[in-house]
């Protein structure tokens, strides 16, 4: 595996660095105050870039890359901590590219390589002992159409999106279906979180769907989410290294700076070896989202190797992220400081697509185990 990026790689880069280093300061905390969680602007602006069509073909209007080059964009956007639908409609839009017919690829993709629309998946069901309230879970079909109801967690962006991809139970299994977020018979509301990253409560009342709007094949949704899942573990445990290099950074700039004991407290030993197990960690998981990108972009199977990189992403981003708060003290935890920022955000993607244990089961499963 070659390490090194090439020219375009290396101006999408600097490109990102350059443009998130002006645009995205201070962004994350002021979303946080924000009805929709996002900025359309800088959203607009990403499209403009070209982001949104970082791993599509030419013909839809995208840049026809590869993972790494979207690993590299979201890793500039770990470090900015920059808010919004990207990763929820990068992993929906793949989905619709691989298992999509043409009509759907043409409908949706340009729209949102365009900036123009936001995509987002409803897959977690919730348990219905535990709350009486739920929509009853429905999904009949008749004459070509699908009346679907039910209730879907933790939809991240879904009331400011466009499209859902909505995992419904049908009496030949799992399917996937296209749904217009907007919707009559489609209710949302956003959850508050730690993060603060909008994810949503989305109940379906007898939606009505033409068969049209399936996404692959009737009964074959288990696949399609399953790849969904590989892609977006990769995408956050890419968000997650940008995270913890910024972490990483501000750390060690603050043991440079403060004093304690008439020394800065970088020169104790006990704060030299939390930085070093910090670097070591961020490292650990830079290239090991590095190393699944690589097989991705190459057309290599990559199972195990992105339940790897999310497992160690995830259990990483705890570790580290707490290191840093103790490395700054009592500023670590203040609102007026960035690092709680970081602590509150990396929890949010710990658990997004799976936590560390349940990226060590696929491991394990992928061992043989």
């Amino acid at each position: 595996m070659n390490f090194d990026l090439s020219e375009m790689q290396k101006i999408l880069l600097n490109s990102a660095k350059g443009f998130l280093g002006k645009e995205g300061k201070n962004l994350a905390r002021e979303m946080e105050k924000t009805d929709d969680g996002y900025s359309p602007e800088l959203w607009q602006k990403m499209a403009e870039l070209g982001w949104m069509g970082a791993v599509f073909p030419e013909n839809y209007g995208g840049i026809d890359g590869s993972f790494l080059d979207l690993v590299l964009l979201l890793e500039e956007m770990g470090k900015a901590l920059v808010p919004g639908p990207f990763i929820s409609s990068m992993v929906s839009g793949l989905s619709i590219l691989r298992y999509g017919d043409d009509s759907q690829k043409d409908k949706y993709l340009p729209r949102l390589i365009e900036g123009n629309s936001i995509l987002s998946h409803a897959f977690s069901a919730p348990d219905p002992e535990m709350d009486e309230s739920i929509v009853e879970e429905t999904g009949s079909g008749k004459d070509g159409n699908y009346l679907l109801s039910g209730t879907r967690l933790f939809v991240p962006f879904a009331h400011v999106a466009d499209l859902i991809i909505h995992a419904a139970d049908t009496d030949k299994g799992k399917t996937l279906f296209l749904l217009d977020a907007k919707n009559p018979g489609i209710n949302c509301i956003p959850f508050d979180s730690i993060a603060a990253d909008k994810p949503c409560e989305v109940s379906l009342k007898e939606v009505k769907v033409h068969e049209g709007n399936i996404l692959g094949k009737i009964g074959k949704g288990e696949e399609i989410v399953g790849k969904m899942q590989e892609w977006g573990a990769l995408c956050h445990s890419a968000f997650i290294t940008g995270m913890l290099e910024q972490v990483l950074r501000m750390s060690v700039d603050y043991a440079k700076e403060r004093e304690q004991f008439g020394r800065k407290i970088g020169s104790f030993q006990a704060i030299q070896h939390q930085c070093a197990n910090m670097s070591t960690g961020v490292d650990q998981v830079k290239f090991l989202t590095y190393e699944a990108a690589w097989k991705l972009s190459e057309g290599i199977p990559a199972r195990k190797e992105i339940s790897m990189a999310k497992a160690w992403a995830s259990d990483a981003s705890r570790r580290v992220c707490l290191l840093g708060v103790k490395i700054h003290g009592g500023t670590g935890v203040s609102e007026e400081h960035d690092m709680q920022l970081y602590f509150r955000k990396a929890k949010a993607n710990e658990v997004a697509f799976g936590d560390g244990d349940l990226h060590r089961e696929i491991v394990a499963c992928e061992l043989g185990l």
